[in-house]
């Protein structure tokens, strides 16, 4: 299976005067991402810095393919909602990981 990294950024329902935390279906989107990570589809994954104040997260995702890695946030409440959206999707050759240690 390969890996992806997805970035994801504020859809056009992200209120601007409220935290990430604070967003609409905050409660149904931990869920699902906690889901995510327990069936193995995401491996690691959390807010990121950015020049672009658009951007909320980077993850890595593991999937068949860039369709499947931008699939699995199909169902996410945010993406269903416009919390938030799929920014951008790319192949990602793990040759570090210390997450085994």
């Amino acid at each position: 299976m390969a890996v992806f990294a997805v970035r994801t950024a504020k859809g056009p329902s992200w209120d601007q005067a409220r935290g990430p935390r604070e967003q609409r279906f905050w409660e149904e989107h931990g869920d699902f991402a906690d889901q995510l990570v327990e069936r193995g589809v995401i491996l690691i994954g959390g807010p990121i810095a950015s020049d672009d104040e658009e951007d909320i997260a980077l993850l890595a995702v593991e999937a068949p393919d860039e369709g499947a890695a931008r699939a699995v946030f199909d169902a996410d409440p945010w993406t269903v909602h416009g919390v938030f959206r799929v920014k951008d999707v790319r192949a990602w050759s793990l040759w570090l990981d210390g997450r085994s240690r």
